[in-house]
């Protein structure tokens, strides 16, 4: 029997990708099983409306059950969503699209200075106990979640932990992790949080220099401070996308994989405007 062909869903939603961004991020998604010598099942629906789907999730918080019946079943969304989370591929869409913006601007395609940064959010009752903490800092009883960025705020990598860990603890696991995908990098930004012995461990062991970036004396209130406000500018941008507002996933790597998908769509649509805006000149 003749198998089905795939349907084309019409783009609709504020979250869909546009044709410009579907052309970076297309060419990054991986081989379908069915176009390999190995062989595979064709798959039945459209990359581009699985991208679609995973976007809507992201930027809508809407539950997985939720999805709107004109992209294809959750189930299968959910599928692509992990499988790609857990095989590098969004590591390496966010990779590409960092170092085409980065060389668009005149910098090198890898960063060697980076800024660390924390932030603690609530999680929702789907979170278990095991994967949860309280942050009595923060006064926030969820999860961590931790970013480096570069300094134009474009994200490197992300870690989410308990909230109840701190952030010199979670440094050590993000920065192994740093050194292990960037290797180029050589200088970190930090507040205070990340002072003492992690600074020692982190130059003997990984080559990197942890510069620590303190208020000034005396000041109160609001303060600019240099480096760490573009850390803290891109936790901002990532709470535009409503999944994460809140903590709803089970399991900490579904939370990295939807901060990474926001990731991915903010610097899609910077991409494009770049591009664009290069072709009208």
């Amino acid at each position: 029997m003749a198998r089905r062909p795939v349907t084309r869903r019409r783009r609709r939603y504020p979250s869909d990708t546009t044709d410009a961004e579907w052309s970076l991020i297309e060419p990054l998604l991986p081989v379908p099983a069915s176009h390999t010598p190995r062989g595979g099942r064709p798959e039945a629906h459209e990359r581009r409306a699985i991208v679609d789907a995973i976007r809507y999730i992201v930027d809508n918080g809407a539950k997985w059950r939720s999805l709107p019946g004109d992209f294809p079943p959750w189930q299968t969304v959910h599928g692509f969503y992990t499988r790609w989370a857990a095989a590098g591929v969004l590591a390496r869409i966010a990779d590409e699209l960092r170092a085409r913006i980065r060389t668009a601007r005149g910098y090198a395609a890898r960063a060697v200075t980076v800024v660390i940064d924390s932030q603690s959010v609530k999680a929702a009752e789907t979170v278990a106990k095991t994967s949860r903490g309280y942050d009595a800092a923060k006064k926030v009883n969820g999860r961590k979640r931790a970013v480096v960025v570069d300094l134009g705020g474009l994200p490197l990598t992300m870690m989410v932990v308990p909230a109840n860990m701190t952030d010199r603890d979670i440094a050590r696991e993000l920065l192994f992790r740093l050194r292990l995908t960037s290797p180029h990098v050589v200088q970190v930004y930090a507040d205070s949080a990340y002072s003492g012995a992690l600074v020692g461990w982190a130059q003997t062991f990984l080559g990197m220099r942890i510069t620590v970036v303190n208020r000034p004396p005396g000041a109160t209130g609001f303060v600019l401070l240099p480096r760490r406000w573009v850390v803290e500018r891109t936790l901002s941008w990532l709470l535009r996308a409503r999944r994460n507002v809140r903590d709803y996933e089970r399991l900490p790597q579904h939370s990295e994989a939807a901060l990474t998908w926001s990731a991915i769509i903010l610097m899609a649509r910077r991409l494009t405007r770049t591009i664009a805006r290069s072709r009208a000149t």
